[in-house]
């Protein structure tokens, strides 16, 4: 792996932990004055596996790989921002639990590619 993807990876997991702390914390009710800083990390974390998807690409890893990686972070961020209009009530905890798993995924998207990418760092031809 390059050091451009360990810095990515890197980021991705100090990032993801941070936001599911943070995203406890909101949980809670009990700390909504940091939501602003919840959701610059989670762009942090989406430009950061978007950044290792790019370079996952160039290393040889499959496409679908790094296409799912992709559209993921993508979602990430919609369902971030929208989830405060989405079923609101009693059943918000739904949406809730759906963005903590779309955010523990977007995590899991990049542990994915970090363990596909050759660690010589040089790219890699594959077939599949």
């Amino acid at each position: 792996m390059t050091r451009a993807a360990t810095i990515a990876h890197i980021t991705i997991r100090v990032s993801g932990l941070l936001l599911i702390l943070l995203g406890i914390a909101i949980w809670t009710g009990r700390a909504d004055p940091v939501i602003p800083v919840h959701e610059l990390l989670g762009f942090v974390l989406v430009l950061a596996l978007w950044a290792l998807s790019f370079l996952a690409a160039r290393a040889g890893v499959p496409m679908r790989w790094v296409v799912m990686a992709v559209l993921w972070g993508l979602a990430a961020p919609i369902l971030g921002l929208a989830q405060q209009g989405l079923l609101t009530g009693d059943w918000h905890w739904t949406i809730q639990v759906i963005h903590l798993l779309i955010g523990v995924g977007a995590i899991a998207q990049g542990e994915n590619l970090a363990r596909r990418m050759p660690h010589g760092g040089s790219p890699r031809v594959s077939a599949t």
